[in-house]
């Protein structure tokens, strides 16, 4: 399923997530729950910086896998699974768990750009003969 449909299954699924995002490798936003271009933005920027900086956290700078940060009115998640973000803001008190299970399964079900076919070249009359 494409990042769109994927964030709308989350979105269905998931009662404690009250915004998503999807991001690609690059960090570009592949789909959002939010309309507003400038909150996507800002989700986006924030996710981005999270994720860095806890990167900087750990040896080597090794791969971030998962962020969570809770907050009094909230939490914020981020996992990256396959190539793909995705962060999601919940109400207060959310199960930890099922948040991060729910957003495994949305990086999973976006499906990776389909490299472009090469056109077979075509053989010239002179070649068939």
């Amino acid at each position: 399923m494409d990042a769109a449909q994927a964030i709308g299954e989350l979105m269905q699924l998931s009662s404690q997530v009250t915004a998503a995002i999807a991001l690609g490798e690059d960090g570009s936003v592949l789909a959002s729950s939010i309309d507003d271009q400038a909150a996507v933005a800002s989700m986006s920027s924030s996710t981005l910086d999270l994720v860095s900086a806890a990167a900087d956290l750990g040896p080597d700078g090794g791969e971030v896998t998962r962020v969570e940060v809770e907050l009094e009115e909230g939490a914020f998640f981020v996992v990256r699974e396959a190539g793909r973000t995705v962060a999601a803001r919940t109400g207060p008190n959310p199960t930890s768990g099922l948040v991060v299970y729910d957003l495994r399964t949305c990086a999973q079900g976006i499906d990776a750009p389909e490299p472009k076919k090469r056109r077979a070249t075509r053989k010239s009359k002179d070649d068939a003969a």
